[in-house]
């Protein structure tokens, strides 16, 4: 696997992605940039959605394609906003901006609104990752996390995206938006799924490898059992003085 194609045209996801799978030394495409455009996500959970736009982006390309679902489940509101989280708050208002970080804001105030009477602010993020190694992938590699904590009241931290900023880690008093993008890698959600997907890879690049070189010894076993032997100078080979198994030409 030389190229892969990610299904997302969120600029934070695909950042998260190359960071992690950058040892792998495979060649990260967006979609976008090879005029993908994307996905229709019409099911209920995140695993469906997933292999739907890993599906999607594999069979317009050709290629392997990575797709990630994610998104916040809150106890409170019995594991909303679930698969809607990206458009947890609608469609922007007329003539509102209708950017990525925009449309975070809204959803944040959401939860926020939705939660003011809440004692109960416990939540997780959810991730599953899928790669396709071909747009008929009977088996594809899946991998997923869950990422603890819980819903603060106000907004901190300027990093990440998405609900970060209300996102208090469990076991620590930082949001996900207080880490800095190597620290949130390394314990996020969507980090310990692509390091689970790393470590699959890696092991299925190595078999790949090693049936190569076992194919390849093979080969030459075979034609050291059976050395091509040159006639004499002169001499025609007779049919019967060919080794057996060997072609007569």
């Amino acid at each position: 696997m030389k190229k892969l194609v990610i299904a997302t045209n969120n600029l934070g996801k695909l950042n998260e992605i190359g960071a992690i799978l950058a040892p792998l030394d495979i060649e990260i495409v967006p979609q976008t940039a090879l005029g993908v455009s994307e996905a229709v996500e019409p099911h209920f959970t995140f695993v469906e959605n997933a292999l739907a736009k890993a599906h999607h982006a594999s069979r317009a390309t050709g290629l392997p394609a990575l797709a990630d679902d994610s998104g916040i489940c809150v106890d409170a509101l019995h594991g909303a906003p679930g698969v809607y989280s990206a458009r947890f708050a609608g469609e922007p208002p007329a003539g509102s901006p209708r950017t990525r970080e925009a449309q975070d804001e809204r959803n944040n105030q959401k939860l926020l609104d939705l939660l003011a009477n809440e004692s109960n602010r416990k939540a997780h993020y959810y991730c599953v990752i899928v790669l396709t190694r071909h747009p008929e992938d009977p088996r594809p590699l899946i991998c997923e996390a869950e990422w603890h904590g819980e819903i603060v009241k106000a907004p901190r931290g300027s990093g990440g995206f998405g609900y970060d900023p209300l996102f208090m880690v469990a076991g620590t008093r930082k949001t996900g938006a207080e880490f800095t993008a190597e620290e949130k890698n390394l314990i996020s959600h969507r980090g310990q799924a692509l390091a689970q997907l790393v470590e699959r890879l890696r092991s299925e690049l190595g078999l790949q490898r090693s049936r190569l070189r076992t194919r390849d010894s093979a080969v030459r076993k075979k034609d050291n059992e059976f050395p091509i032997e040159k006639p004499a100078a002169g001499k025609p080979r007779l049919p019967s003085e060919y080794p057996p198994g060997r072609n007569k030409t």
